[in-house]
């Protein structure tokens, strides 16, 4: 599979400021793989180390704070001369070693010839340890599973070319537009996790992806008991649980009383920071105003938090496949549908996507581009009707409005319907 995170780490390779990189991710998102598949593609060698598997490895690090020294007993280790600039420098589950996470600040002040990329799930949780972190002293990159686009690459390459040839307004001929929709509907029910991209390329089997997805869900509520370190393992679990129920009331807000009744923020804030730092949830906060910029109009106590991968959101709302593929209507499509769009949103915009309600009116999210707001309606289906969505429109005249359904491309007015599967694309086609 063809992920376009590499094209950052080809980047990062080649800048000038470049320092220590950290990716950071959900586990099973594919982070190993980047960094194996980067070492084999982009430079002469790389030496891989994996603090999970090797535990003497720690001890390099804990006795050692000279990153020239650290390098010649990781080289008798690997076996091989790590050269600057041509060897990559590989170091996995970091998270396992606070000593190796903390020793990238000295690569970066006395070592950066030497070019090193580290992974680890649960990293974001670290952040707010800063003692073991060393803040400013790496570069960052998030990891998410696949997108659409990477998707329908690895699925049907031809399809995928023409997906990528689409401009700005283009008419999407019907035979294109349905095979894409087909596409959208499996990638609803598959998702992006790479090992369930893969067994469906390979098996186009649902029963597989069903077993992956209900162990992949089992692998996350059994890290929740093992990386919690001050927060309780027991409301992150709640917290997980409880998003399905959430996201199918009418306006979707994450109510603490309905992770356990009589539930407040101050029991659950700590595993809702946690969640969200792991990368397992999306949190939306919704504004008080849509002006420029947005993040100065949040509402920090009101929000919604969506699945990392929508295709685990699906499985864990239990919806049967052929509700997707049947073109009903079934209870939970708004929700899974928001899920999806956010999913594609991620990473395309500087600023990350809000949403707005108050008491007459709900819009779905609400994406800052520049100084200009972009009001965003996601619909499941043709549906057109969005009163709040074309009252803010009438109202306010905004230079785009974006409507994304199974309808075809096309501009309606104001407001520019576009494909649910064109979402990944948001950006390019404004």
């Amino acid at each position: 599979m063809k992920r376009k995170a590499i094209a950052d780490l080809v980047r990062w390779k080649s800048s000038e400021d470049r320092k220590p990189l950290v990716l950071k991710g959900a586990r099973q998102v594919g982070k190993t793989w980047l960094m194996k598949e980067f070492g084999a593609s982009c430079y002469d060698s790389s030496v891989y180390f994996n603090f999970d598997e090797e535990d003497e490895l720690k001890s390099i690090f804990e006795t050692n704070k000279n990153p020239h020294r650290i390098i010649e007993l990781l080289s008798m280790i690997a076996g091989e001369k790590i050269t600057p600039g041509e060897t990559l420098i590989i170091f996995d589950e970091i998270q396992e070693c606070p000593e190796a996470l903390n020793s990238l600040k000295y690569f970066k002040e006395k070592a950066n010839e030497y070019h090193v990329i580290a992974a680890g799930s649960l990293l974001g949780t670290l952040l707010a340890k800063p003692k073991s972190y060393p803040v400013g002293m790496v570069n960052l990159l998030d990891v998410f599973p696949l997108g659409f686009d990477e998707f329908l690459e690895a699925v049907d390459p031809a399809l995928f070319s023409f997906y990528e040839s689409i401009q700005k307004e283009q008419q999407i001929e019907d035979i294109f537009h349905n095979r894409l929709l087909e596409a959208y509907n499996n990638y609803l029910i598959i998702g992006g996790m790479p090992e369930c991209v893969a067994s469906w390329v390979q098996h186009k089997d649902p029963a597989r992806i069903s077993q992956i997805q209900r162990e992949l869900v089992e692998v996350y509520e059994n890290d929740f008991s093992k990386h919690n370190g001050k927060v309780n393992s027991g409301r992150i679990l709640m917290v997980f649980r409880s998003i399905v129920s959430q996201l199918a009331k009418p306006n979707e807000k994450f109510m603490y009383g309905a992770v356990r009744e009589g539930g407040r923020a101050r029991d659950f804030e700590e595993a809702i920071e946690w969640l969200v730092s792991a990368g397992m949830l999306n949190r939306v906060y919704n504004v008080s105003k849509m002006e420029h910029p947005l993040a100065a109009f949040d509402k920090l106590e009101q929000f919604k938090l969506f699945v990392f991968d929508t295709g685990l959101l699906k499985h864990m709302a239990g919806i049967d496949n052929s509700a997707i593929l049947l073109k009903s209507d079934y209870q939970f499509k708004g929700p899974l549908t928001e899920n999806f769009v956010l999913q594609q949103f991620r990473g395309q915009f500087e600023v990350e996507p809000r949403y707005y309600s108050d008491k007459n009116s709900e819009i779905d999210f609400v994406l800052q581009y520049h100084t200009e707001i972009i009001p965003v309606e996601a619909k499941g289906g043709e549906d057109k009707s969005a009163p709040s969505f074309k009252k803010y429109i009438s109202k306010h005249r905004p230079a785009h409005a974006l409507r994304f359904s199974k309808r075809g491309y096309k501009k309606d007015g104001y407001i520019t319907n576009l494909p649910l599967y064109l979402a990944g694309k948001t950006k390019e086609l404004l």
